[in-house]
């Protein structure tokens, strides 16, 4: 299979993200559609998924090659099978990450969230490659669950420019999937914290955020700071992907986070099959 020469954009008819891989253990994903980054069947479907695939396929031809090369001792120099990806906002702004959903893209497709939005979130809850979020604006919603999916999340600290953390569906009267509550459940086991993200609304600073166990790090600054802090915390760990398990440990820890993600309702039609199919295929 031919490999991608970088950067490699998708959709490349209408590219919505970029791919960049910028040394031999890393690759960074920016979303790019429009100012605010938001996410669309179109985006996931043909950017996101397959910029996942090229990630894979690329830090799996090193780690076949780690394997083949281990002494006696399982000792191997090198970076081969060590990996990392970080998920960015538009790098030409400080302001989102991501606002979300497109709800007009959204409120009527029943295919979204059981064939499209739910197998990304569990892709990357099963990436077996540490994934970080560069928050380096307000994550709203969708944006915020993307990042949740991810295992680190580094932030902004808003001094440069105000940015917050909120699912605010509970605002516009948005019911929520049944993979948004596994999600959230399964990063934080508080309900106090749980009331406050879902049925309040909160916007959380990126303080709060620190301080509630939302976010890993904040950094001062904008786009440019919290991608060098991204990619402190991917150096600090792609070592872990050498083993192979990175994973395979995840998908046995957020096993019921993965189940219920497949309970979201898909009532299928002949139009909405076709639609499913078009996108897949």
């Amino acid at each position: 299979m031919t490999r991608p020469s970088y950067p490699l954009s998708l959709p490349a008819e209408n590219p919505l993200i970029t791919l960049t891989h910028p040394k031999k253990t890393l690759w960074i994903i920016e979303l790019h559609n429009g100012q605010d980054a938001r996410l669309t069947p179109e985006l996931i479907d043909g950017g996101l998924k397959p910029a996942l695939d090229a990630v894979e396929r690329s830090w799996r031809d090193g780690w076949r090659r780690l394997q083949q090369t281990k002494d006696q001792d399982g000792d191997a120099p090198g970076d081969d099978g060590k990996g990392a990806l970080i998920i960015v906002g538009r790098r030409d702004q400080d302001k989102f990450f991501s606002n979300g959903l497109d709800l007009t893209r959204v409120v009527n497709n029943p295919n979204f969230f059981p064939i499209t939005y739910n197998p990304l979130l569990q892709r990357i809850l099963t990436f077996p490659i540490p994934t970080i979020a560069a928050i380096n604006g307000h994550c709203f919603a969708g944006g915020f669950m993307l990042s949740l999916a991810c295992d680190y999340r580094v932030m902004v600290d808003g001094s440069k420019r105000r940015a917050w953390l909120c699912m605010n569906e509970i605002s516009f009267g948005s019911n929520w999937p049944t993979s948004f509550g596994r999600l959230l459940r399964s990063r934080f086991g508080s309900g106090q914290l749980q009331r406050k993200i879902a049925l309040e609304g909160h916007r959380f600073t990126p303080p709060e955020a620190l301080e509630a166990g939302m976010i890993d790090h904040i950094v001062a600054g904008g786009t440019k700071e919290v991608l060098q802090k991204a990619e402190e915390v991917a150096a600090e760990w792609e070592g872990n992907a050498r083993g192979g398990v990175w994973g395979l440990i995840k998908g046995e820890i957020y096993r019921d986070v993965l189940e219920g993600m497949m309970l979201d309702v898909r009532t299928p039609t002949p139009i909405s099959d076709d639609a499913a199919a078009k996108a897949r295929l």
